[in-house]
């Protein structure tokens, strides 16, 4: 239900540390025996300093993402006077340009400055969410949409294949779960300072929030310039670089080369990858949980349950909660192949049994309806934070590091296809068909979760076998 949906010394390329990070970046010294305090305990989550960065940049551009989402679909209604299928295409429009967006984000980020590209995106998607202000037909949204979802999607993949290269291991899983957690409280930050605008229900209200959301966009920029180099991939070879490598400057024998190494390129390509894309499918079924949350279950509560309505900001206010507390904790060693099954495998179970409780719930009286959804909507909300940080754990240790932004890029694709499909499954099932929906629900989410964690599994062995070799 959560937003998602996607970082002073350098550490060394693909570590995430160094030794020298200790003289700027380590938590004060506790005494001996004492159990940290809770600021002592923040400042070691973050204490790379690539990670700072993107946190820096994460929580000041989320805040404009918070203002943003709560207030676009009024704001495309009341203000600029789009009837509800023209808001449905627009929204529609933009996650179909965020699926291409998506694999074309990674793939860039392999060819070309990562940190760059990061910037680029972030600074065009500030521009335009600016430039909903002068949207007055829906041409005009529906241009600015396609430009916005295009550039944050794209944004999101290049940042993946950030983390992908700063951080190795745990520490990966670890930066992602991080800025989940910096995610979701930014945007309730946001999402607050967007009810002003809601409560006043002026048009400069609305305009005016919308300019500060796109520059606190801009903004962060000044954090992301900060990056270092090395999150960049390594430069491929040029033809002087095969020269001097061969000592040679026969024509031939340099193409031969060139040709060689494009090739062997071609060969780390995740399309080449069926256990990766199978993990990508799978990943990307069990992503409409998120659908669940932000359309299935508001439409549930309004129109199958004796709830009063007033129990789905309590239910979003609940699993925003759980995600900032529990994201990160539950994300220790899911870099583990065999970690990341398991609890890939108990998310399954507790999605499925999340569907079947929400299902449970009509026809009951209030009290016991308002119980049942709360039973439902925590298990939920921890399979969700499970089923995150076994899929980051997965999508990053069964990736070629040789095209590690391609591959991230693949399986952000996976997730934005899953979303854009998300509100057709969830209406064709739960919400048209009521209990026999959901408990279709529940089989697809159970097969895709226990499908990762099989891939899990034999990822895990296969990797014990090869050890000895």
């Amino acid at each position: 239900m959560s937003p998602t949906s996607p970082t002073d010394t350098d550490p060394a390329p693909g570590t995430g540390s160094t030794p020298a990070v200790g003289s700027e970046a380590s938590p004060p010294l506790e005494t001996p025996g004492a159990r940290p305090t809770w600021r002592a305990r923040l400042a070691a989550s973050v204490a790379d300093p690539v990670l700072r960065i993107l946190v820096g940049a994460t929580l000041i551009s989320r805040i404009g993402r918070g203002i943003f989402l709560a207030v676009t679909v009024l704001y495309f209604t009341l203000i600029v006077g789009l009837a509800p299928g023209e808001v449905a295409i627009v929204l529609a429009s933009a996650s179909a340009a965020g699926v291409v967006a998506s694999f074309a984000g990674g793939w860039l980020a392999d060819r070309f400055s990562a940190k760059r590209l990061l910037i680029l995106f972030t600074a065009v998607e500030g521009v335009a969410l600016i430039a909903y202000v002068f949207a007055g037909d829906f041409a005009t949204a529906l241009v600015i949409a396609v430009v916005c979802g295009f550039f944050e999607q794209g944004a999101n993949s290049t940042r993946s294949a950030i983390i992908a290269r700063a951080f190795e291991g745990e520490s990966r899983v670890h930066a992602r779960a991080v800025l989940r957690t910096v995610t979701n409280v930014s945007i309730a930050v946001g999402s607050g300072l967007g009810a002003l605008a809601l409560a006043l229900g002026t048009a400069e209200a609305y305009r005016g929030l919308i300019i500060g959301a796109g520059v606190l966009y801009l903004l962060g920029l000044f954090q992301l310039v900060r990056l270092p180099a090395h999150v960049d991939a390594p430069a491929r070879p040029t033809v002087a670089d095969v020269v001097t490598a061969t000592g040679s400057v026969d024509a031939a024998a340099t193409a031969d080369a060139i040709a060689e190494e494009r090739r062997n390129w071609r060969a780390h390509s995740p399309w080449r990858d069926p256990r990766y894309l199978a993990l990508t499918v799978l990943s990307a079924i069990f992503g409409m949980q998120f659908g669940v949350g932000e359309l299935g279950v508001p439409l549930w509560i309004t129109r199958d349950t004796s709830a009063p309505e007033v129990l789905i900001a309590a239910l979003l206010i609940l699993n925003t909660a759980i995600v900032v507390v529990f994201q990160v904790p539950m994300s220790r060693g899911t870099h583990d192949l065999r970690v990341a099954g398991r609890v890939s495998a108990i998310a399954a179970w507790l999605m499925a049994g999340a569907c079947l409780v929400y299902a449970a719930a009509a026809g009951l009286p209030t009290g016991f309806a308002v119980t049942v959804l709360v039973i439902a909507a925590l298990a939920h909300a921890f399979a969700e934070v499970l089923s995150q940080a076994g899929g980051w754990g997965l999508s990053f240790e069964l990736a070629d590091p040789v095209r590690a932004g391609t591959y991230q890029g693949v399986f952000g694709m996976g997730y934005s296809v899953g979303a854009l499909a998300a509100p057709l499954v969830v209406n064709a099932t739960a919400i048209s068909n009521g209990l026999w929906g959901w408990t279709v629900l529940a089989v697809i989410f159970l097969v895709s979760g226990l499908g990762t964690a099989w891939i899990a599994r034999r990822a895990a062995r296969a990797a014990a076998s090869a050890s000895p070799a």
